[in-house]
């Protein structure tokens, strides 16, 4: 006769599976709520420690680097993180580039959260560029007075052309400023209305506008007024997405992919 007890053939319920989220972005703090308290899913959201003021979170929070792709990796097994979704913005390309290698090596699977690109539409005067090197190039022949909201990094790139006549629009100040012997700096923090745009390109003169193909509504108002001014865009495209990794737009679809793990999980215990 088995000794076995009867609480020794009692189902046990299966330990949530843990998250890594790589927040700061409006996508990540769309996903958040939906991990909030979620009975198979227990979430921590990492922050990079760039914004100084970062929205509250109901959520396991920490804050600052992994140490690389390896620190990252061994962060994940320490922590015993079952999978990983990549909010943060499209072109924070080091983190990115970080967390497939990092998840590849740790064997977690990993998923893109981020919003879908700007399309060009009717009216628009896009010229489409690899990065900021490339819409330093193109500017002489598109207009003299560039308006710039591309964020705060690697300014320095438009001192190729500094015969140019700049505006500058960031939230922080550039650390430290390029070396631009004609420019006005903005410090303002979005979302800008259209009204708001409108203003600025015609108080400023501005007869050419550069920024990053960062996608979402909060910022694409300018692109709006450039059109209806007649004004070119030199749009700097977005690093691609690695070979493999799923990519959704709304967050609702990547708590699906979460708890389609999450099933296959329980799945595989009951099956023990």
């Amino acid at each position: 006769m088995s000794s076995r007890s009867s609480t020794d053939t009692a189902p046990r319920a299966a330990r949530p599976r843990q998250i890594l989220l790589l927040g700061g972005t409006t996508e990540a703090a769309a996903l958040e709520p939906l991990l909030d308290g979620h009975p198979r899913l227990h979430a921590t959201v990492s922050l990079a420690g760039r914004t100084r003021k970062p929205a509250p979170s109901r959520l396991t929070r920490r804050t600052g680097g992994f140490g690389g792709a390896d620190g990252l990796a061994a962060w994940l097994r320490d922590h015993a993180i079952d999978a990983v979704v990549d909010a943060t913005h499209p072109f924070a390309r080091q983190i990115s580039a970080n967390a497939v290698a990092a998840t590849r090596r740790a064997g977690v699977p990993l998923a893109r959260l981020t919003r879908p690109p700007w399309q060009a539409g009717p009216g628009d005067h896009w010229l489409r560029v690899s990065d900021l090197e490339a819409a330093a190039r193109a500017l002489p022949g598109l207009g003299r007075r560039v308006l710039i909201t591309t964020g705060r990094q690697h300014l320095e790139a438009f001192a190729a052309a500094p015969e140019l006549d700049y505006v500058i629009r960031t939230i922080d100040p550039p650390e430290p400023p390029p070396a631009l012997p004609r420019v006005t700096w903005l410090r303002a923090r979005g979302p800008f209305s259209l009204a708001d745009e409108h203003r600025l390109l015609e108080t400023h003169a501005i007869d050419v506008l550069v920024t990053k193909d960062s996608g979402g509504e909060a910022t694409a108002p300018k692109l709006q007024a450039a059109r209806e001014r007649g004004i070119p865009v030199v749009m700097v495209d977005r690093p691609p997405d690695a070979p493999g990794v799923p990519r959704f737009h709304a967050p609702q679809a990547a708590l699906e992919w979460l708890e389609g793990l999450a099933r296959v999980h329980c799945d595989s215990a009951d099956s023990t």
